[in-house]
């Protein structure tokens, strides 16, 4: 099979440079009948040349992501997760949020990678395609930035009509430059912050959707927020009752919930591919909306919808970090986002 040069360097980034897969681990890659056999193989070999013992799990895509998945995950694959030293998830949607999933935090043995990537080419520019050193620094120091500046009010606007304010919360994972302890990771290019969840208000546009499935949206979404999620305008006739059935679901209560999460995806490689939910929301200016209650909160966790903003202007504080989708952040944020933005062949 022809792999690319740039696919083998994207291989070799996850396993070795942010996964450290060590002589004898064992490593678990759960792939869906969506997933390119090519990016399987390239990642099975880079396992296999580290040292490690990979098992890859095929199975049909799953229906659902979070806890709303559980009755299609198979009983060897519930397993397998618990017996783990590292588990690569391509599954689109993903299995995090899932029984499966919680029964492997739990276990506190498994280092978990939200990867849900079906296409090899995706995987190749997000891992791949820039100075992986330099992804890391600036990624690991905008999460410092964003720890550091808890309970300051953040605005984020964009071109479409999202005007909004909240105040960030503390930070609820941990960016690791290199993941060597057991926990739920995710692909770089992106950095989550956390809202204190009523405190969110104004209004929210969003571009792209991952309810039930993910896609473009014909007609953006206008969301009302004032604490808790009021209501929504706009969408496509095929959109409103599923992103109402997603809200319900997640919102625990029966009501639309809250917004629990945003991001600054800031990935200088990336495309716009309306397939790939992962590399979309690391587009430079994105920022995934998460909606409902996440699996962190109690009664979280079943299929919280996410909405995409494109071309954001954010302020954290007084300080201005992203103007109409650019990075225009200060100091020492600035030198290190010039130096990952160098494209590798």
């Amino acid at each position: 099979m022809f792999t690319s040069k740039r696919l083998l360097r994207a291989a070799d980034n996850l396993v070795n440079k942010h996964f450290a897969v060590g002589n004898g681990e064992t490593v678990l890659i759960t792939a869906d009948t969506a997933t390119e056999s090519k990016l399987i193989q390239a990642v099975a070999d880079a396992v296999i040349q580290s040292g490690g013992k990979p098992l890859v799990a095929m199975a049909p895509q799953l229906p659902f992501q979070g806890g709303l998945s559980d009755p299609y995950v198979s009983d060897a694959l519930k397993a397998a997760v618990v017996s783990c030293d590292v588990w690569f998830d391509f599954c689109f949607p993903y299995h995090a949020g899932s029984g499966a999933h919680s029964a492997a935090m739990d276990a506190n043995r498994c280092r978990y990678a939200l990867l849900a990537l079906a296409e090899a080419d995706s995987f190749e520019r997000l891992y791949g395609c820039v100075d992986f050193a330099a992804m890391m620094d600036f990624n690991v120091a905008l999460a410092e930035f964003f720890a550091e500046a808890a309970g300051q009010q953040v605005r984020f606007t964009c071109p479409k009509g999202t005007d909004v304010t909240l105040t960030l919360d503390k930070l609820k994972m941990i960016r690791q430059r290199v993941c060597q302890s057991p926990g739920m990771n995710t692909v770089p290019g992106t950095q989550s912050f956390y809202p204190v969840m009523d405190t969110v208000k104004g209004r929210i546009v969003i571009q792209a959707l991952f309810d039930e499935y993910y896609r473009a949206l014909r007609e953006p979404i206008t969301i009302e927020v004032d604490g808790k999620i009021k209501g929504f305008t706009g969408g496509g006739t095929e959109d409103r009752p599923s992103l109402a059935r997603a809200l319900r679901r997640a919102g625990g209560t029966g009501d639309f919930g809250y917004f629990v999460h945003f991001t600054l995806g800031f990935h200088p490689g990336t495309m716009l591919t309306q397939r790939q939910f992962i590399e979309d929301i690391r587009l430079p200016g994105s920022n995934a909306i998460g909606m409902g209650l996440p699996w962190w909160e109690p009664g979280g966790g079943e299929n919280h919808p996410d909405g995409i903003v494109f071309d954001q202007s954010l302020w954290v504080g007084d300080v201005q970090l992203v103007k109409d989708g650019d990075f225009v952040g200060p100091g020492r944020l600035a030198k290190l986002h010039e130096a990952l933005s160098r494209r590798l062949d």
